[in-house]
Order: C-alpha cells, then structure tokens, then sequence
C-alpha cells in the first residue's frame, strides 16, 4: 500500500511534464506579427519586384509541411513596406523569426508592438491673429500646399471644421486616396480632407476580427481623438464653436489652410506598430509634408523601435514629424519619442480656464475647475450631507478613487461624495457617484497631481481641487459632525496668471536613451484643448453619456502635438526648402521660459520652476518661429553619423541606411553632443581626470545677408564657460557659420545645472538651452 502513493505521484509528474512539453511544443507553431526589415539593395537580380524577393525569404524558412498546408507565403504577409521603410509585417512563429535572422539581405526582425493615445482659444494664446487680419499669419495660397498626414483614430468629415469653401484644388504633387467603408464614402473626402486610409491587419492579427456592427472599419472616427488632433492642426475657421456653452468662441486649426490626411491606426483595443509603421510608409509615398503623430509605446533602443526607424526614413524624404511626449508626468524619465529626428512634444497650460467652487458647511470657499452642464445642479444656497470613504492614510484605497463597484448606496445616497484621482478615468468616477445614488462629486487630486487642475465633462455636479485643498476638505468630512458642501459652476475665465504652466502629465527627461540629447524639445497648449468631437460619443467618452456635442475639451500631449505640426505646415509653407531639422530648430530657439507675469515657467506638479528636462527649450513662439534669424540644420547623415556613436552593430546601423551609400564617416562627429542639436547638454563621466569637454555648432543665416551676432551665455555653479567665437558676422543669406563651447569642471554638483546660449543681433535671439550633468563615480 505504500508503494501506491509513490506510483500516483510519479504518474502525477510525468503527466505534468508531458503537458509542458506539448504546451511548449504549441507556443513555438504560435504565430504573432514581426516586421521584417529588408536591405533592398542586396536583392538579386532575378526576383522581379521586392515583394517577391520578401516572399521567397519567408517561404526559406516555412517548414515544407506548413507551404504545403498554408501554401504560398504571401498569406503570412500583411503589409509590404517601400518608401519610409523596405520590407514587410509578417505572421511568423518564433522558431521561423529566429531562421529568418540569419538569412541574407535582412537587416532587423521587431516583434509586434502596442501603442496608446496620448491623450479655441490656442490660436489667439499663441499670438495667431484671426483669419481676417492683415498679419503675416493670415491665410495665404502658400498654406494650401502643405498636407499635414494624422496618425491616429480616424476622422468625422461632417465636422465644420472641415469644411473645404474658399480651397484651392488639392496640390498636384498630392498621390494620396479617399478609402472607403461602413459610414465613409468618396464624397467625405473633399479640399481639406484630401485622404483618408485605414489600417487594421496588425491589430486584427493581435487580436481577432474587428466586429464591424460596433466599429467602423473606415476612416470614420467614433472615438473623437483623431477628430479633435485633425481640427487643432488645420481646422477651418467655425464661429459660435463651444462646449456646452464653455469656450464660446471662434475655433480654427493652427494653420488652416492646410489640408489634411486621415490615418486611421488606432482602434478600441490599441495601436498596433506594424499598421503604424504602414501608415508612415504610405503617407510618405502619398506626400505629406508633416506628419502628426499623438500617440507612443514606451522607450526602446533606436534600433529595436520601429518608428524611430520609419520616422527617420520620413526625415530623409524631408517630412517633418511631431509626435507627443507621453503623459508618464511628473515621473522623471518617462517619455517616449525621444529620436533626435523627432520633435518631442510636452503639455503645457494657456490663459484660460473653467472655474468650479466648493462651499463647505464651515463658511470656508475652495475653488477648482470643472465643465459640468446639465440638468441637475445643486442649489447654491442650500449644503447638502458630504462623505468621504477613505481614511486619514496618504494612501487611497478602492472606496476612495471611487473605482467601479466600491460605492455603498446607503452610504452615499444623497450625498456629495469625495473621490481621489487615480487608477479610473476621472469621468467614470463620477458615473461611479451616480449609480450609487451621489447627487454630487469633489475629486480630489493626490501627490501625483500636485495642483494641476483638468476640467472635464461630468455626468454629474462634480468640482476637481489640487491636493493641499483636497486634503483639507478630506479632513473636514473626517473630522466633523456632519459634514456638508455644495457646488458652484462660474462658466469660463481668460486671462489667468501664470500662464503658460507645464502640465503634471506632461512626460519628463532626461532622456536616458542619450543623456547628450535633450528632450522634450518643447512644450504646447494641451490642457483643456477645445476642438471638433465625433457625433458618435457623448463628450465625457462614457457609454452611458447619451450628450452629443460638436467640439469637446481635452487635455494630454496627444493635444500639445497637433499644435507643433500646425505651426511647423504654416512654417513650411513660408519657407517650403527648409529641412525638418531648420523647422524644428526655428521652433527651439524661438521658444520663451517666461510666462505671463514675467517668471521662469513653473512646473504644475511642484508650483516650482520647470526645468529643460520639463519643458525642453520653452513655449512655442509662433510668430518669431516665422523669422528665426539662425537655424541649427542637420542632415539625414549628420543623424545616421550620430547613430553611429550609439554602440549599434553593423547590421543595426544597416535599418537606418535604407541606401547602400550611407556609411559612419566617424571623423564628422567625436561624440553624441557634437549633433548639431539646437539645445546643448553636457554629461561630464565619472572619470574626474577629464576637466573639459568641448562641443561644436554651425548655425545658417536664414535673416538679412549682413547680420551680426554676440553671444550670452547663463552663468553656472559647477562650470566656467567658453565660447570660440564670441562674435558671429554674417556677409549673406544662407551662409553657414561655426562655433566651439568648451565646458571646464568649476566645482562638480549633485544635481544638474540648466541655463541657455543665446546669439542675439538686435532683432532676433537665437536661444539655446543648456543642461549639464555630473556623472557619479561607480
């Protein structure tokens, strides 16, 4: 009898491991999407096109089973990749991926990667005059020529916005179509939207079949992002634009008459990086001239991100790309598109605001935002019972962030309810409130908000406060009796002081990718954006919001992006030979630190001062961004000279140089910050026998033939500063003239030290921002 237990156990085991082994044997025949990276020069002379060379590689390393079985291996391919990028996105197991690697002419294999959204007065704010002015920014034949690609949810064509009177016929140099589909038809695309695509058969092959009944698979937009990002770029002029009465006013893109392409990538359960990666790859080859990206996928290796890769063949065809920073803020090191041939974009506040207010019962006013307009609104003369279901703890738990669920009727019913911010969007904590019988909400902001203030569109009575105020409304409902509060709504303020103010959510640097590379590269309006909505949800984007409006409010990078790429089509559209390097460093240097009242910008999360790593040279300015005086150029080599300080391989450098003739000339660039970058950062080693480090700029004159330019340069705590010359004289327009900046050891600190350069002539100052780090010794 002893013996059984021992038999069964093994029998046990060996019927465990046996699982394993099949279950494992399984994962290896799972198939998932790679993009597949191809050196198009290396294809020999006998395939005919490409696809068919791409398509023989992926047939070498099917089993003989599987072609037989699956048949020709154009079926594993779903998109075919040519102008931004040379290859393909495949469906391969990991077994065939690693065979395909070694294989001949293949230069990169990237797995399948998810991307996530990042998400009128800003024309005025930004100093745009409106479209009647007489100004340089008014609406010229030259804006017509510019196409703004929009990579993101799609786009709703029946918006005003869009609407195309008074356009020009589209460009001729325009090769981009109008697809079709549930709810969009050729007529949607007209002079303003001249393209529309979409881009599905990564995410499909991710994971599964899009249901059509709930999803248009077309370019229609019923998620609103991609709409919203589409009009801040180039809407048209639309009069009486609001939110519910909030933000009454005139709405209008950035540059609006520019045209805009729709690219539909993004779908309910994500973005996928090989319907990005199309995307890019098509737009170029349709002619955009810039492209908008708001969305991103976390930080990874030059070589291992596959839009860094097809934003950098962007680049070479002279498209300029923004993409957002992320919304990781105000956590150090968060953001994501960082590639040098990208400009990053942070968030930043404007003058406006939506003033909310909360009456204690204790006579005390605290005031927040808030953009609720409905019917139920709470009399202002009347208190009514206020609950708070979390402790005195810093540390909020379920009840308090009001997540799904966690709310006691009988506990809440009839009462304003105080709810934490985090986990849950901040709308659905209000719906939260609702079900469970909360005639009001008070969210409240925690450490990782600061006193950052987001209004949103609440189903309910409901007033967002920073934290300091938080916690002493919290601490009231705790400590008293019987508490009680009521809500107040005061419609929508201008003018607010200090303004601009870096979002809390706004990613932060440094950049860890390249320390000597300083991002984000500038910061944009992005909180409280209005801009054109879908007809398809209700403005807080909940299913249960049955509100249909024409313009939302929204916050995030995703709504600072859209704003660069608009000012960067006007830009292009006054200077057309200008490279995607000149438009960003005119956007750089141009920006202001200052706000409103004069101080240095201030950080929203700390109410103390922002640093480069906060909002990377400044404010966008676009009207001094028109006639920067200097430009900081660099070309498609000089970035792939930089890739090659980078420690990349051989056959990694081979997924930037697409063309057989790009190669590391290693004498034109000693070190990363030797990159003609507009911004400057210096990372002195560990190695403390090391005192000075020198780096190298060469500046263009873009402004009158005869200029003449001296330096100033901020004073700094741990290093003297030189720079050879101190004088820049200019004889003609376009000349190209160089400098040296040598940094000598003073006394090493702890934290780094920012400042800035700035080359000033009289009219223009050409200002540089500066970071220096101190390495610590291991």
């Amino acid at each position: 009898m002893a013996e059984n237990p021992v038999k069964w156990l093994f029998l046990i085991l060996a019927s465990c491991l046996c699982f394993a082994f099949v279950l494992s044997e399984s994962n290896l025949l799972i198939k998932k999407t790679y993009i597949v990276q191809m050196h198009k020069s290396a294809m020999p002379a006998s395939f005919s096109s490409p696809l068919e060379w791409y398509s023989s590689k992926l047939k070498s390393v099917m089993s003989d089973t599987q072609s037989e079985v699956e048949g020709d291996s154009e079926n594993r391919i779903i998109y075919s990749y040519q102008n931004a990028f040379h290859g393909v996105a495949a469906q391969l197991t990991e077994e065939e991926a690693e065979r395909l690697k070694q294989e001949d002419g293949v230069v990169a294999i990237l797995p399948e990667t998810k991307y996530e959204l990042h998400t009128t007065r800003s024309p005025m704010f930004l100093g745009l005059e409106p479209e009647e002015s007489t100004s340089i920014w008014s609406q010229k034949l030259a804006d017509h020529d510019v196409i703004v690609g929009v990579l993101d949810t799609g786009i709703w064509p029946e918006s005003a916005s869009f609407n195309d009177t008074g356009m020009t016929p589209v460009p001729a140099h325009w090769k981009g179509t109008c697809e079709t589909g549930r709810g969009f038809q050729k007529h949607h695309c007209n002079r303003k939207i001249v393209g529309a695509r979409v881009f599905y058969r990564g995410y499909e092959a991710a994971t599964g079949k899009i249901n059509e009944k709930n999803e248009y698979k077309s370019p229609r937009d019923q998620d609103g992002h991609g709409t919203h990002t589409a009009a801040t770029v180039a809407g048209s002029l639309v009069r009486g634009a609001n939110l519910l009465g909030y933000a009454y006013g005139t709405a209008r893109g950035m540059a609006p008459g520019a045209r805009i392409a729709a690219y539909k990538v993004c779908w309910t359960g994500g973005c996928f990086s090989s319907d990005i990666l199309s995307a890019v790859d098509r737009a170029v080859g349709d002619g955009v001239n810039v492209l908008s990206i708001s969305l991103g996928g976390g930080a990874s290796s030059y070589s291992h991100d596959s839009l860094a890769i097809a934003t950098f063949g962007a680049m070479e065809m002279g498209v300029f790309v923004s993409c957002s920073a992320g919304n990781g803020g105000p956590d150090p090191v968060s953001l994501t598109n960082v590639s040098p041939w990208i400009t990053t974009v942070g968030a930043s506040t404007m003058d406006r605001d939506f003033p909310g207010s909360v009456k204690l019962g204790s006579g005390r006013t605290i005031s927040g935002v808030s953009l609720y307009k409905g019917r139920r609104l709470l009399q202002a003369n009347k208190q009514y019972p206020l609950v708070y279901m979390g402790s005195n703890s810093s540390s909020p738990n379920p009840s308090s962030l009001c997540l799904d669920g966690t709310l006691d009727p009988h506990v809440v019913s009839g009462k304003i309810v105080i709810c934490d911010r985090g986990i849950n969007p901040r709308v659905q904590k209000g719906q939260v409130v609702k079900d469970a019988g909360g005639v009001g909400m008070i969210l409240t902001n925690t450490a990782a908000n600061g006193e950052e203030l987001v209004a949103d569109c609440h189903l309910l009575p409901a007033v967002a406060v920073g934290e300091m105020e938080g916690k002493a409304i919290k601490h009231y409902a705790l400590t008293n009796g019987k508490p009680t509060a009521t809500l107040a709504f005061s419609g929508t303020r201008l003018g607010v002081r200090p303004s601009p103010v870096v979002a809390a959510f706004s990613s932060r640097g440094p950049n860890f990718l390249t320390l000597e590379i300083l991002k984000p590269d500038v910061v944009a309006p992005g909180v409280n954006i209005l801009a054109a909505w879908t007809g398809e949800l209700g403005p807080s984007s909940l299913p249960t919001d049955h509100r249909r409006v024409r313009f939302n409010i929204l916050s995030g990078t995703s709504m600072s992006c859209p704003h660069v790429s608009g000012i960067a089509a006007l830009i292009k559209a006054r200077h057309p030979d200008w490279s995607p390097a000149a438009v960003k460093s005119a956007l750089m240097t141009t920006a202001y630190v200052h706000d409103n009242i004069h101080n240095p910008l201030q950080d929203s999360s700390t109410a103390a001062a922002s640093t480069p790593y906060d909002h990377g040279a400044g404010h966008i300015n676009p009207l001094k961004a028109l006639d920067p005086g200097l430009i900081y150029d660099i070309s498609a080599q000089d970035y792939f000279e930089f890739l090659c300080t980078q420690k990349l391989t051989a056959m990694q450098l081979k997924a930037f140089s697409k063309h057989s003739n790009m190669s590391c000339h290693h004498n034109t660039l000693a070190t990363p910050g030797d990159l003609n970058y507009p911004a400057i950062s210096v990372v002195f080693p560990e190695d403390t026998a090391i005192s000075t480090l020198t780096l190298h700029r060469t500046v263009t004159n873009v402004g009158p033939p005869a200029s003449h330019y001296h330096v100033v340069v901020s004073p700094f705590k741990g290093v003297t500063i030189k720079v050879e010359p101190k004088t820049l004289n200019f004889t003609r327009r376009n000349q190209k003239l160089s400098y040296k900046i040598s940094f000598t050891r003073k006394s090493p600190q702890t934290m780094p030290e920012f400042g800035g350069l700035v080359w000033k002539d009289g009219v223009h100052k050409v200002r540089s921002p500066i970071a220096i780090t101190w390495l610590p010794p291991f």
